[in-house]
Parts: C-alpha cells; structure tokens; sequence
C-alpha cells in the first residue's frame, strides 16, 4: 500500500477565544507590574489610591436668619475647579464636600459626623460658632480642620485645629488698642450667645494696654429684626459724661446683624450728642458701607479691624484671578468678605501640605503629621508664614494654637474702607497682638 505517512503535529491545539483573553490580560498586567516596579507609582496614584480624588469639605451657615457664609463654600469649590483645571495635585483632582451647619450646634456635629463618614482628609477653610460640637468628632477620627473663622476661643485649643488669623481674640484686642487714645466711654454690643460671651475680655485686654477702662457689656439677640433698645442703651453709655473731653464709641460685634443694628442705630443717635463707631471686619465689610450710605452713613470715620491687607491690596491678585476664571458672575463670593478670604488662605495652607506629601499617602493621617511636622507655610504676604508647634506663646492664657496675632486696622475715609496705617518698606501694615492677648483673661 502506497501514499503519504500521517505525520502527528508537536503543537497544542489553538486556544479558545476565552483562553485567550484570559491569556492577554495576565500578560497585560505583568507588563503593567513590571512597569510600576521599574518606574515608580504610576502617574495619577497616591499611596495606592489610584486616580481617586482628595476629598475634603468645608462648611458654613447658609440661608439661617444670623450669620450666613455662603461665600466661603463657593470659594473652595471654585479653588476646586482651578485646581483640577490646571493638573491637579500631582495628578490627583480635589474633591470639595459642602455642608451647612444651619447656625445651631446639631448641624455643626452633623457636619463633622458627615466629615468622618466621607473620609475627608481635612476640613478646610470653615465657620461654625459651635467648635464644642464639631471638634470632638472630628479629634475622634483624625481630622484636622484647617483654618476655621475662629469665631469662638475653642479653635485655638483643640489639638486637631490649625487656625490661620487670630479669630475675634485678635480682631477685639487690636480695636481695643486703636480705640483705647481716641475714644472716651466705649459700649460693646455682642451677641447673647457663648460665642458672644468671649468677647468682652479680648476688646478689654486692648484697652488696658491704652490705660483705658472696660468698655460697658451690652448684650443682643444675634437673630433679631430690630435694635432699638439695645442702640439706645448704648448711646447712653457712651454718652455719659465719665470722659466728655473725648467722644464716646460704640463697637457692635454682630455678625452679619450689624447691618440691622446701624438701622436701629441711626434712627436713635439723634438724640444724642455725637458718638464715634467701630467694629471688626466680618461684622462689617465695603458692601455693607455702600448699603447704610457710604460717606454719608453711620460708618464714616470709623475703625474695623481685620486679618489681612485691605481687599484692594495687590496681594490679594492671585485669588480674584482664580475668582475671575472659576467663578466669574457668582455673587456668593465677594473678595472683599473676611470669610471668602479665610478660605482662600486655608486652602494655600492644604496645597502647601499636599505638596509636601508628593506622591505619599494623602489621608487625615499623613496630612496631620505634616501640619506638625515643622511645615512653613507662605500666603504671599497675606498673612505672616504659618506654621503650627505643639504649643504657642499664649498657651498660658488657654489659646495654644493661636499662632497668627497679626492684624490689620483700616479706616472708612470718605465711603471707602482703606489701611489706616501705611505699609512701608518690609512693614505689612499690620501688628502682632501677641503681647496683648498675653496678657487677657480668657472666660
């Protein structure tokens, strides 16, 4: 028999389509394997995060009949929006959660409960007055909360709190001081609230440093519709005639309720002999001149003190910039409002921090360890550089984490809010009242 011998092939049978498959992607991620052991983290990843964003949150009251913030929320979102439209950091975009506190101590927990819920790395760039409700929770599970307004005296105690201005203890003690020459008997009008109680002695602490007596404690309903009676008790105060060499003051430190109390104010002032007002920047800002009357109105002449360089200050340039490219048309944020600023400057201090990490792990952890780890942190000369040890200079008085004193005093001359004293040379026009606050008895 004759033909061609069968000869028995030494290849396997061809795969399946689903052997393959299977097949491609073990080697693709070998590859993949070999590449990151090669090069590196893979562009993107963060301490084995992968390409998820970092996550953090900011809140303040919205929409409540008191203090409202709504500028400083928008603010975060919109340095979010600038972040991510310009790479990120380090490849990772910058997640911004929101929440309202609704002004009461239960949203307040709320909102940190929220906080540690979402796994935020910090809380950046804040206001709340009820720090006894959300810093507990937020110690608990590790967050650091970047600066808050520092509205209330528990912000410059907690261990997790990294403040970036004085908060009201510096605002007070630097009006105090600047009135403590040129005004005779002073009457502070401040809210009836725990918030609201911290702040004679800060207002007092800078007059004594003039040689001046206390300024008369006059409380107020921080959500009322009308002031008639407390302007009145005021004006009569200031009028008394313990220093009629020199014009009585009154120094209303009502929050976003100033407003309401200047209407009641300049209806009662007339019948009394000529008083002079003061103020701190947050009770008081240029929309708010405008509103009550500009040159003509109850704020001409008048001090307000502040963290930072007047609005107009070029170095201020950088935030309008991102304001104007993330924001444009958003009236929520006025450069100009204390709050908006705060949250600028805290979110300088997060990108410092992340900045350092570099491609490390970015959580609460890691973030917390290099806020204390000895970081500097620039603001452009915004405020003083930043950086937070175990315990400040006045850890004596109960306010150990109050590390930036520094304040500024501006002056409503001819409708316009300006810098009262001139910086010249190095000199920021601002003054450090550490030495003030030293010395305080804080309630």
């Amino acid at each position: 028999m004759t033909g061609r011998r069968r000869t028995r092939s030494t290849l396997p049978p061809a795969p399946s389509r689903a052997v393959r498959a299977t097949v491609l992607a073990a080697a693709a991620m070998a590859l993949c394997t070999s590449l990151t052991a090669a090069c590196g983290v893979v562009p993107g990843a963060t301490g084995g995060s992968g390409d998820d964003p970092i996550k953090v949150m900011t809140w303040a009251p919205q929409g409540t009949d008191a203090t409202n913030k709504p500028g400083m929320p928008a603010m975060a979102r919109a340095y979010a929006r600038w972040i991510d439209a310009h790479g990120g950091i380090h490849g990772r975009r910058l997640q911004v959660l929101t929440c309202n506190d609704h002004n009461d101590s239960v949203g307040a927990a709320k909102c940190a409960r929220r906080a540690a819920d979402e796994d935020v790395v910090a809380v950046v760039g804040s206001y709340s007055q009820f720090g006894d409700s959300f810093l507990a929770p937020l110690e608990g599970a590790g967050i650091p909360y970047i600066g808050g307004y520092g509205v209330t005296n528990d912000e410059f105690t907690g261990s997790m709190s990294y403040p970036v201005n004085g908060g009201q203890p510096a605002l007070l003690a630097g009006l105090g001081e600047a009135l403590a020459d040129s005004c005779g008997t002073v009457a502070l009008v401040r809210p009836d609230s725990i918030a609201g109680d911290q702040l004679p002695a800060m207002l007092d602490s800078g007059l004594r440093v003039g040689g001046h007596p206390d300024a008369g404690d006059q409380l107020a309903a921080e959500d009322a519709t009308e002031y008639g009676g407390q302007a009145e008790r005021a004006l009569r105060h200031a009028t008394r005639a313990a220093a009629p060499a020199r014009t009585g003051c009154v120094v209303p430190a009502l929050g976003d309720r100033t407003d309401t109390f200047m209407d009641s104010f300049r209806r009662a002032r007339e019948d009394f002999p000529r008083v002079r007002t003061a103020t701190v920047l947050g009770s008081v800002d240029q929309t708010v001149i405008d509103a009550t009357g500009g040159a003509s109105g109850p704020y001409e002449g008048a001090y307000i003190t502040g963290w930072y360089p007047v609005a107009s200050d070029p170095r201020w340039d950088p935030m309008k910039k991102v304001i104007n490219e993330e924001a444009f048309g958003d009236n929520r944020i006025d450069p100009a409002d204390a709050g908006v600023q705060t949250t600028w400057i805290a979110y300088t201090v997060l990108k410092a921090v992340l900045e350092r990490i570099g491609d490390g792990e970015v959580s609460a952890d890691t973030v917390r360890h290099t806020l204390g780890g000895g970081l500097r942190v620039s603001t452009g000369g915004l405020t003083p550089a930043l950086r937070w040890p175990y315990e400040s200079r006045l850890a004596a008085v109960g306010l150990p984490r109050l590390v930036n004193a520094d304040v500024t005093l501006q002056v409503v001359r001819d409708g316009r809010l300006v810098a009262a004293r001139r910086a010249t040379g190095k000199d920021s026009g601002s003054t450090d009242m550490t030495s003030v606050l030293e010395h305080v008895d804080v309630p």
